[in-house]
């Protein structure tokens, strides 16, 4: 556990973080490790380490793993809260060993560099020069009548749903409902998703998704697109605007918001966006001398490995140069369906544009896929027609997860398509989709 309030904690910091994502822990044990005094607040023991660590990206991976591996849901549950119990613990650890102050309890900001936290009776007021955000983001729930039905649950809660429905009905066809989708597919329950758009995962490439959405529905999961959800009732029936569908539960999964409810930003002056987010210059400042927010809270991005590069940024601003920016950031994505959907850059076909791409099965010398019974899905290399510079890429395939960093890191130091085609890559390796596409 962190510090209770009754502690004797001093009220005055150099550095307060409220939040213990991946950015502002970091930023917290950097600082005191330096010198610094550091307090970091967080209201709740089951987040320390943040949203990644133990409700987002870790445990759904861990599920989905255990899924692949054969595991009931059950002892795939077991062993997803093994793993989240150790990282939790850890990172608690890991902050007091570099003499941060973590502190239990909510934060609010009083004023501009004052933050009362409370923790049930108790409060205690801090104050320091220099403040960070990092209170992370919270699941959308649409305004429709019953969301508040015990079988409609978010992305979190579902993560312990018992016993595994044999019904479930998913909101919404972006990344977070189509992995859900790969889970509980995969442990046997009929998956239907619900989705407003004519294809799913409307920020993707539009024929990935087709084929996606294909090799998901060869899996057995059913699509309802252009479906307007009107709300929820009984045991449970699900309103749509033309249908009614009954299941025995239903995941939310139209996005995630972030999280500034009852932080008092108005009583600190920090400006705030239609979405709540906190308003910040490609540096991570606010808008109050000293105040930065960093991670999903900002409004940017919602991926942890963003949130790391954000720590730097902040740093910069503290003890370095202050020329770190996000600027000019190449942010790849992956989601983790079957084959993983790997993302980066400009995806937009034009007259200046070589679309470079083929399915999977097409490609001889690229034997790992099949090696692995992941013969599935295409990638598409986008490619400036004069340059040859890689604009951006689509990767739907086995281990397209790391292959995308490859393609990142080229394309941040301007190695030409050409240059990455003609690479040597061992065999059998996914990565030999470079020679395939773009060597000569």
């Amino acid at each position: 556990m962190g510090t209770k309030l009754g502690a004797e904690l001093g009220t005055e910091f150099d550095l307060i973080v409220v939040g213990f994502g991946k950015a502002g822990k970091t930023i917290a044990m950097k600082r005191s490790a330096a010198g610094d005094k550091v307090a970091l607040i967080e209201q709740s023991p089951q987040m320390y380490g943040g949203t990644c660590i133990n409700v987002g990206c870790i445990p759904t991976k861990k599920l989905l793993f255990e899924t692949a591996s054969g595991k009931d849901f059950p002892d795939a549950v077991v062993a997803r809260d093994q793993l989240i119990g150790k990282l939790n613990a850890k990172n608690l650890a890991m902050a007091k060993d570099k003499g941060v102050s973590v502190i239990d309890g909510k934060a609010t900001f009083t004023a501009s560099h004052e933050i009362t936290v409370t923790a049930g009776s108790d409060t205690l007021v801090l104050y320091a020069p220099t403040i960070v955000i990092n209170t992370g983001s919270t699941p959308v729930i649409p305004n429709v009548p019953g969301t508040d039905n015990p079988h409609v649950f978010d992305s979190t809660g579902i993560q312990h749903i018992s016993p595994l429905p044999k019904h479930l009905a998913i909101i919404g066809g972006g990344p977070i409902g189509l992995e859900f989708a790969t889970l509980f597919g995969g442990q046997g329950s009929k998956v239907t998703i619900i989705d407003r758009g004519e294809l799913p995962l409307k920020n993707f490439d539009r024929e990935v998704a087709e084929l996606a959405k294909t090799d998901l529905e060869a899996r057995g999961i059913t699509f309802l697109n252009n479906a307007e959800l009107t709300g929820f009732s009984g045991d449970l029936t699900i309103a749509l605007q033309d249908r009614d569908i009954d299941a025995d539960a239903a995941l939310i999964a139209i996005g995630r918001r972030p999280a500034t409810d009852g932080l008092g930003l108005e009583q600190a002056g920090i400006k705030t966006g239609t979405r709540g987010e906190v308003l910040v210059d490609a540096h991570l400042r606010t808008n109050i001398d000293g105040i930065f927010a960093v991670g999903d809270v900002n409004g940017g991005p919602q991926f942890t490995y963003v949130s790391y590069d954000d720590h730097r940024i902040v740093l910069d601003q503290l003890a370095g140069t202050g020329k770190k920016s996000t600027a000019h950031r190449l942010i790849p994505t992956t989601t983790f369906i079957e084959p993983p959907l790997s993302t980066i850059g400009d995806n937009t076909e034009g007259e200046n544009v070589v679309v470079k791409k083929a399915l999977i099965a097409d490609m001889p010398i690229v034997p790992r896929p099949k090696i692995i019974n992941q013969p599935h899905g295409m990638v598409k290399f986008f490619v400036d027609k004069q340059s040859d510079a890689l604009l951006g890429a689509t990767l739907y395939c086995a281990d397209s997860q790391e292959l995308i960093n490859t393609v990142a890191l080229a394309m941040r130091h301007g190695v030409t398509a050409s240059e990455l085609g003609e690479g040597i890559y061992t065999h059998p390796a996914t990565s030999e989709i470079f020679n395939q596409l773009l060597g000569s």
